[in-house]
């Protein structure tokens, strides 16, 4: 496995978060990647989350977190967001915008802070587990922690 030291790492213990790391084998081919990470790590599903970003309009990027079994909805995130609507960012975008590449794109330590969404799921959780940064680096924390640290509005923002 490479370094655990990663722009999310130190942007959680530059905030003061307790946090743990995990590490698993990443398989690029999953169809999957959450899914894959969670079934790897032995977690449940329900504490992993996904990080997307998102292009909302008019142009503008935001970062998203919602559960890896989920699916984002869209018209929801946009009025969230106060946006006229809001679609998937283009990867290349996400990654420039970002500094992680895709399948280890991190809601901490982004090259950019990006406006950032929690899906509201997450505050019923003890803790909950995000990219670290990382392709195979899972970063375990508090939803508040993460909350907090990134700013984000935590509303429900998944389909369902």
């Amino acid at each position: 496995m490479a370094a655990k030291v990663t722009p999310a790492v130190n942007a959680a213990k530059a905030a003061g978060i307790a946090h743990r790391l995990l590490e698993y084998d990443y398989d690029p081919s999953a169809d999957a990647i959450g899914l894959h990470a969670a079934a790897a790590l032995g977690l449940d599903p329900a504490i992993v989350y996904k990080t997307l970003i998102v292009q909302l309009e008019p142009k503008a990027l935001a970062c998203v977190v919602i559960p890896v079994a989920a699916k984002l909805d869209l018209k929801a995130l946009a009025a969230a967001a106060g946006a006229k609507k809001a679609d998937l960012a283009d990867p290349t975008l996400a990654e420039r915008t970002t500094g992680y590449l895709v399948g280890g794109i991190s809601p901490l330590g982004q090259r950019k802070a990006l406006p950032t969404f929690i899906d509201a799921s997450a505050e019923s959780l003890p803790e909950m587990v995000v990219n670290g940064g990382r392709r195979g680096l899972q970063i375990v924390l508090a939803p508040a922690d993460l909350a907090r640290a990134t700013k984000a509005t935590v509303k429900r923002i998944v389909v369902g």
